[in-house]
């Protein structure tokens, strides 16, 4: 294979941070965009010991360092300190991706509060989904955009969903369920979108794309079998997405390979939104 080919998908050197980066999605972006090249950086706020298992799993697996920052994504000045710290340690920043969200997987121990009928859903629930999922990815767009303008090269990815452009069903919870969606996690995926094509208009001028990444649901191992099965009969493949599958994608944003690309929204589900 011509090697050009190889370098259109390279990262070698590019510094990355991931928000959420030692999370599910996190960990996986982050295992390729290393095998890639880059210097993977973890925006988290999982245990210190966590984090730093974390880092060195990716640096052993690819032989690139990597680099784990606990951080909360929602107080702007800690975000600063964070960026500020992966300028000292790397002397720039190529790729940020924001990741973090409030969506523990169906099934899990955290996930019952977040599935209340919408006229019960807590408020404080929402504001803190908001905070996250939204306002979150603002400051860390914010913290990292003047050093893009300034090198004139940058890429920003905004994870999404497929609920940025449908809505939910809730029949794949089975019937008389009780468990609802938090319309705070459509609502805030939805905003991600015009966020996506409002910073990618302001930064196109410096060089600086801006692009949203919406994939569908991926199986974990605390979904049960009867979700899985409602859920898969949703998408035209006749499955949930599996580990791994949405590597390739991530990588095509962050390389070169994208580079006439911004303001767009690269949707990835199976079909599940073209039925």
């Amino acid at each position: 294979m011509n090697p050009d080919i190889f370098q259109l998908f390279s990262l070698k050197d590019r510094v990355v941070i991931i928000t959420g980066g030692a999370g599910f999605l996190g960990m996986q972006y982050a295992d390729v965009l290393s095998m890639a090249g880059a210097h993977v950086v973890l925006f988290d706020l999982k245990d210190e010991m966590v984090m730093q298992e974390s880092m060195q799993k990716i640096t052993n697996a690819s032989g690139v360092e990597a680099m784990a920052v606990r951080v909360d994504i929602t107080q702007k000045e800690a975000v600063e300190a964070a960026v500020d710290a992966v300028v000292k340690k790397f002397g720039k920043i190529d790729v940020l991706i924001n990741n973090a969200a409030m969506n523990p997987a169906v099934g899990s121990k955290d996930a019952e509060a977040l599935f209340a009928p919408y006229e019960k859903y807590p408020i404080d629930l929402w504001r803190k989904e908001v905070e996250v999922n939204l306002t979150g990815a603002e400051i860390c767009t914010q913290a990292v955009s003047p050093i893009m303008m300034n090198q004139k090269r940058g890429v920003i990815i905004n994870q999404g969903s497929e609920l940025a452009v449908t809505a939910y069903d809730h029949r794949v919870y089975g019937e008389g369920s009780g468990k609802y969606k938090s319309a705070a996690y459509i609502a805030t995926k939805s905003a991600l979108l015009g966020l996506t094509r409002a910073w990618a208009e302001y930064l196109a001028p410096h060089g600086v794309r801006v692009n949203m990444f919406c994939p569908v649901g991926m199986q974990t191992p605390t979904h049960p079998e009867d979700f899985v099965k409602r859920y898969s009969s949703l998408i035209m493949f006749g499955r949930m997405a599996q580990g791994g599958e949405y590597n390739g994608a991530m990588l095509f944003l962050c390389s070169d390979a994208s580079l006439f690309m911004t303001g767009a929204n690269l949707i990835m589900d199976g079909g599940k939104t073209a039925w």
